[in-house]
């Protein structure tokens, strides 16, 4: 199946909230409400339960009780509420996905979205923008677990969601792989172009002709989450660091995984 076809499947692509996509639009906005999102937010009890349980989490380290959406807002700022709420939505797009782990998945995806987001702030990268595609940049699997559903599942059998070798055997087997159809979500869910640009170029960062620093934190970002999952012993760690795109040692620097994710669970459950 072509790349382009896979979105004509008819359950393919989930129609994103319309607060999640104002969002999106936000990135390339200057004139969006915080008001207008603040209420919409407020008046729906789940989200705003889950985002005063996050701002509440031990994550944030608030000296108080945060009680209102406003205060959350007013706490975390709307950039982070932004990330926050996107990342949600697209966590409860897909909420079946035969023979593929969604719990398993998110938790991953979250783990890249944190370490992505910790790289970010030492290399003085946009931390938020890190955080959304970290949790972007492997949905590309879900898509195609749902347009091709037996032929991903053929591929499961020989690497699963964190064997670094999946990606190869998908453009192998199809001609692309998951980052490519992850990018091709990002741009029909109208993300800036740099997302797209990241999670397509994130397996091979060093192999673009200009390499972008975003795409290179999402790679090691990836290969920490593989690591966190896949509970790799130190000589493999050491064996599998990419170092072509940082030196080990930064990356020994990196807080562990249960630290950098602490009360953030809230985003996958």
């Amino acid at each position: 199946m072509k790349l382009a076809s896979l979105f004509e499947h008819p359950n393919t692509l989930p129609t994103a909230p319309r607060l999640v996509q104002e969002l999106i639009d936000s990135f390339n906005s200057d004139t969006i409400s915080i008001e207008q999102i603040t209420r919409k937010i407020a008046v729906d009890p789940v989200l705003s339960a889950k985002l005063l349980r996050l701002a509440n989490s031990a994550y944030y380290h608030v000296s108080r009780s945060v009680a209102t959406v406003d205060d959350a807002i007013a706490m975390l700022g709307f950039i982070t509420v932004r990330t926050l709420v996107i990342s949600n939505g697209l966590v409860n797009g897909f909420k079946s996905t035969a023979g593929l782990d969604l719990h398993q998945f998110w938790r991953y995806s979250l783990h890249t979205a944190v370490a992505a987001k910790w790289l970010a702030r030492e290399t003085r990268q946009n931390s938020d923008e890190a955080f959304t595609v970290g949790m972007m940049h492997a949905i590309g699997l879900l898509v195609m677990h749902t347009a091709m559903p037996e032929q991903t599942l053929q591929i499961d059998k020989l690497a699963g969601l964190c064997d670094a070798r999946r990606l190869d055997i998908e453009r192998t087997s199809f001609g692309y792989n998951f980052a490519d159809v992850g990018a091709e979500l990002a741009r029909r869910w109208k993300f800036p172009d740099a997302f797209a640009i990241a999670i397509e170029s994130f397996p091979e960062p060093t192999g673009q002709q200009d390499f972008v620093p975003m795409s290179g934190i999402l790679h090691l970002a990836a290969w920490f989450a593989r690591a966190e999952e896949m509970q790799w012993r130190d000589d493999e760690l050491r064996a599998t660091c990419p170092t072509s795109v940082a030196p080990y040692i930064m990356l020994e620097q990196m807080p562990s995984i249960a630290e950098l994710t602490a009360g953030m669970e809230e985003l996958v459950t």
